[in-house]
């Protein structure tokens, strides 16, 4: 790792300490030359993963179109860029406990799916909304009731 001030490679990590929530290891360097301080983050990420998408074709996994198609779903929500980097990163590890070199992009769809549910009710509608492509309203109603009977046997137990 290069010093930010100096830009010798020699440094020395002093600390290290993992965020859990987010699979994020965050370590705090000391450069051996000039002795500044500054911190990184690393972070798990996937590797060689093909994305099988719905007509057959296969493409590269891409963290981007992920990252895209949850802030989307998020905007004008209330919530923090950490619980958004969660997110994503609770995703990613659903998707790495496959241990598979291929997945389709349905499986992740699923799996954006079942994490937004538990996080942001409107973010799952709006994203199930896409991904489900609902054919007419009746089917996005029925959606919405079964989410607000969910919601009302919780709040009743």
């Amino acid at each position: 790792m290069k010093c930010l001030m100096c830009e010798d490679g020699e440094t020395k990590v002093t600390d290290s300490r993992y965020l859990p929530d987010a699979n994020i290891i965050r370590r705090r360097r000391e450069c051996m030359h000039c002795s500044f301080r500054f911190s990184t983050m690393e972070e798990v990420t996937i590797l060689d993963l093909i994305i099988v998408k719905r007509n057959g074709k296969r493409e590269p996994y891409s963290r981007e179109k992920l990252k895209s198609g949850l802030l989307r779903s998020l905007e004008k929500r209330s919530h923090t860029t950490e619980d958004y980097r969660k997110l994503i990163s609770s995703v990613e590890a659903e998707i790495q406990k496959t241990r598979k070199n291929e997945v389709t992009s349905e499986m992740i769809g699923q799996i954006v799916i079942d994490k937004l549910k538990n996080f942001d009710k409107v973010a799952y509608i709006r994203f199930s909304s896409v991904y489900y492509s609902y054919s007419d309203i009746s089917e996005f109603i029925d959606e919405l009731s079964k989410l607000k009977t969910k919601k009302t046997k919780k709040s009743s137990n």
